[in-house]
Parts: structure tokens; sequence; C-alpha cells
């Protein structure tokens, strides 16, 4: 039986080893997994709980016509724990997948734990497994002692580039008199607190905000400071131009103040405002908000002082404070295959932001490839590559084949999929036959490899 074999190591706790350890105890094989907190803390988590979700709660767009939805409809077909928490712990966001963080990274936690063919080490691994067959999802802060490891055994440098996360405000501390609930196109119920600025406002605080004093870097981390750009720190926007995050998350268009009528009636236009500032639901209960787009390097004094000049957070509480950090990655496309197994010792896997997918759901879509193609070496069968027309195996099919000496970090995006037959120019339907081939070519492939394949229905149960 497979439980009689050597157990599948995973080493990292996040949300592409809690995928993956799942994914091998599905296919009825022994897994051990790895986590090194509270053992030994990272510069970015806040709890030992596994599947922690650091920088947002936010899954990205729910659409299946967006490509993070269609990610989430293809690991919901193919059996996520990782998504079927996030859909069962959902708050309100509009056309967004975001997740009450705590409730869902301890209900992770548990199941993992509670499962009989699942041990839960809270270790830290200094070393990988020089036999066996092992997973590394690790993440963009493997510890120093691994690091070393890793860039001994691949014989490369890593790569790196600096993320960052956004404050949480308490509810009851932003004006409900200023502030006005409204999702952006009226997408979904209003589901975003938004903190409307006029022209004056707009720029007062933009120019406090470019003359915030940042926290320190550390002289090796100024040498190698380079932001991503899907997550760059508000101030380094601001100093982009005085109405650089007027096009970006302080957009003000597609919202309207039902107390003040729809913006968009030409009698109400002079009501518009120049900018808004948006928050996200962080809980089920609506007690904690996070600003959108607010990722930030500033000093936490500077934070409060220069985020309270924002109408309706005056009085804010701020329960955390934005943090920058550096995100280290493999240069994949010259280590990796597109079955996540390393070149020079197949019996390895990686998985994650570490091998250079950028996103929650895209490195929970890892950890189920690299999780299935462990447990199937073990059983003696063949690892599985992912039809290209998929998202999922358009992602892994990038991060092993780009040019390496461009390659970063790659979100789930449509330009990385074939071309269609056909040119579509209708951006909405042109996506919309994207998903409909991936499904249809996933539904293929999984009858193919004897894949049993969950309905949306059933996928809301872990």
């Amino acid at each position: 039986m497979a439980a009689d074999r050597q157990p599948i190591h995973v080493i990292g706790g996040g949300l592409a080893g809690t995928e993956a350890a799942w994914q091998i105890a599905r296919w009825g094989v022994p897994v051990i997994l790895h986590e090194m907190r509270p053992q030994k803390q990272s510069p970015a988590h806040h709890t030992e709980h596994l599947a922690e979700l650091v920088c947002s709660n936010s899954f990205g767009a729910q659409a299946t016509d967006r490509a993070s939805g269609l990610l989430h409809q293809e690991l919901r077909q193919l059996g996520s724990v990782v998504i079927a928490q996030a859909d069962r712990h959902q708050v309100p966001a509009g056309g967004a997948l975001a997740v009450d963080r705590s409730i869902f990274s301890q209900t992770l936690t548990e199941t993992l734990a509670s499962h009989p063919l699942i041990e839960l080490r809270r270790d830290e691994v200094t070393q990988m497994p020089a036999t066996g067959i092992a997973v590394l999802t690790t993440g963009p802060l493997t510890s120093e002692a691994l690091s070393a490891d890793l860039q001994h055994f691949t014989g490369q440098a890593y790569m790196s580039f600096f993320d960052a996360a956004s404050p949480i405000v308490v509810g009851e501390s932003i004006d409900r008199d200023i502030a006005f609930m409204a999702s952006r196109y009226d997408r979904g119920e209003a589901a975003y607190l938004n903190c409307p600025m006029n022209r004056q406002e707009y720029l007062q605080f933009w120019q406090a905000l470019v003359q915030a004093e940042q926290a320190d870097l550390k002289e090796f981390e100024q040498e190698t400071a380079k932001f991503f750009e899907g997550c760059l720190p508000i101030e380094e926007m601001a100093r982009r131009g005085e109405d650089t995050m007027r096009y970006g998350p302080l957009k003000p268009v597609g919202l309207f103040d039902a107390r003040l009528g729809d913006f968009r009636d030409p009698a109400n236009r002079s009501k518009k405002p120049y900018a808004v500032v948006q928050l996200r639901q962080e809980d089920k209960a609506g007690q904690l908000w996070n600003m959108v787009g607010f990722q930030t390097n500033l000093r936490w004094g500077e934070q409060k002082r220069v985020f309270r000049l924002i109408p309706g957070l005056q009085q804010a509480e701020f329960v955390r404070m934005g943090v920058m950090h550096r995100n280290t990655f493999i240069n994949s496309p010259q280590l990796l295959q597109a079955t996540l197994q390393f070149d020079r010792r197949p019996s390895l896997l990686a998985a994650g932001q570490l091998v250079g997918t950028e996103g929650y759901t895209a490195a929970a879509a890892g950890g189920w490839l690299a999780g299935t193609n462990a447990a199937r070496l073990v059983l003696g069968q063949e690892p599985l590559t992912l039809p290209g027309t998929m998202m999922m195996g358009a992602l892994f099919e990038f991060i092993s084949s780009a040019e390496p000496k461009y390659f970063q970090p790659m979100p789930p995006n449509f330009g990385i999929l074939p071309a269609l037959p056909q040119k579509i120019k209708n951006k909405r339907e042109r996506y919309g036959r994207y998903r409909d081939r991936s499904l249809a070519d996933l539904s293929t492939w999984a009858g193919q490899h004897d894949l049993p394949l969950q309905s949306p229905a059933l996928s809301a149960s872990a």
C-alpha cells in the first residue's frame, strides 16, 4: 500500500506547501510537512498558521473571464484545498475572491494537522534531503541556511525583488460620514469603503507621501533593491508623478456615493471625487479593513501621520502597519521542467513564489502540480505536464522556458496563453474564449489521466 512507503518531505508551510501536502495525501501517500514557524519566524509573517496570507487577503478577480478567476476555476475542478477554503471563508470584496485571512489559515492548519497521512513538523530544515522525493516550497523568505544549500545545489545566486504589505485599519475608527460603500462599476455588492478626496486634499496627501521618511534598508538590500511592478510601494508610485496614483489604486472612476447621487449623471459631475482611497473588508465581521494598494516601506510613525491625512481616516487606528521585505526566487528556466522537477534531480520538485510565479493562486497551483507529481513518482507513474492552453499549464511552461537572462516573476495573465485560432477584437469575448478552451482542455486532459474533476458545487468542501 502507498501508506507503507517512505513519506515525501514538503519543506515550507505556505500556500504552495499546504496544497502540495494535501494533494500528496489525496493520492494515499504519507507526507511530512516541515514549517519552521513558530520555532523561527520570518521577517513578514505574524502567526504560526499554515498558508498565512502576508500581503493581502485577496486572491484576485473571481470572474472566470479574468486570468485569476480562470486559475481559481481550474483549481476548484482539480480539488484544491486552498481554493476550497478560500471559497468557504470568503468575505465581501466586490468582484474579488477575498477571505477572512485569520480563519482561512487557521482552518487549513487544522485540516492538514488532522489528516492521518500528514505529519506536521515544526522545525527548520537547513539542508535539502539528499535522498528520496521532496518538494521545496519555502517561498520568497527561505531561511539563510537553506538558501545557502539551495544556491550550492543550483550553482546560482538568488534573484530578488522587493515586496510590501498594506496597513490594516480598525473599522470603527473610519469616519462613515465621509467614507462611502461602493464597488467599482457596480460589480457585485457594494463591498469597499471609499474615502474621497478633492484636488486640494489629494495634493496635500501626495506631497506628504513623497516627502515622508522611509524605513532603512540593510546595506546588502540597497545594492539589490528592485520592486515588483505589480506590487509597488505607494510612496514609490507617488514619486513617479503627481497623477500616477490617480491612474492606479486611487482612480476615482466607476464609483459613486449613493448619498450624493450617481457621479455619471451630468448633474452630479461636480460632486465626483478627484481621487478615492479604497479599503477592503479583512474579516467576516467587517471589524478590520485593508488599505487597497497601500503597500509601503514608510516608517510606522510616518504611516500614521501621512495616512491620517486621507479624509475618513483622520482618527484611524492601525492594527498592522505596512512592511516591506525582500523576496527571492530561483532562475527557473535554467533549473526546472514544466513538471516542476529539477533537471539535475528529478526527485526534487519546487513550487510557489520561490520558482517565479506571482500571487496566491499561482502558488497554490504550483503546490497542486508539485504535490501531484511527487505522489505519482512514489507510485511509479509518469509525472504530469499540464496543457499549455490552461492557465496553470501556461504558467509552468513560461517559468520553465522563458529567457533566463530576463526572467522575472510572472502572475497569471492571458498574454502567456497560446493565441486563439481566430482573432477576436472584443477583449471580454476573447478572454471568454480563452476560458472556454482552457476548461474544455482541462476536462479532456483529466479524462486521459483518470483524474477526477470536481464540480463547482462540490468545491467549497475540503
